[in-house]
């Protein structure tokens, strides 16, 4: 029996120490310049029409990811040279600045301060990610 489909993904959510909370939540609202939908003291949360990032504390997480490259959060950017630039002069390391990629999109490689990866995306003129 065939159960409905999948229809889309909700959202992702990091998880991270309470003593750590703050770092993130300012690095993904301030550093990136990310609107927040709602905060909270332990959660923030990012909407895009209904797709959420959200960062939160979990009792059980403790310290920065042991496995960073183990998710990999793209957020998607139509000038990726001016998002890197303005993220830069805000303090951010990147480990890969915009390159192309054979598929015809624009990469560049950053951490959030608990260590986990996140890339500025920007896809080809009238293109759909790979």
């Amino acid at each position: 029996m065939r159960e409905g489909p999948i229809r889309t993904m909700a959202g992702v959510l990091i998880w991270t120490e309470a003593g750590r909370f703050a770092a993130m939540a300012s690095f993904y609202r301030d550093t990136l310049g990310l609107i927040p939908h709602s905060s909270k003291a332990d959660f923030i949360n990012f909407d895009w029409n209904g797709v959420r990032l959200s960062v939160g504390v979990h009792d059980q997480v403790r310290g920065r990811s042991a496995d960073p490259l183990r998710i990999m959060i793209n957020l998607a950017v139509e000038d990726i040279g001016t998002v890197h630039a303005r993220l830069a002069r805000a303090g951010v390391v990147f480990t890969r600045p915009p390159e192309g990629e054979e598929w015809g999109g624009l990469v560049a490689t950053f951490a959030d301060p608990d260590g986990n990866t996140l890339q500025l995306l920007q896809l080809p003129d009238g293109a759909a990610p790979p």
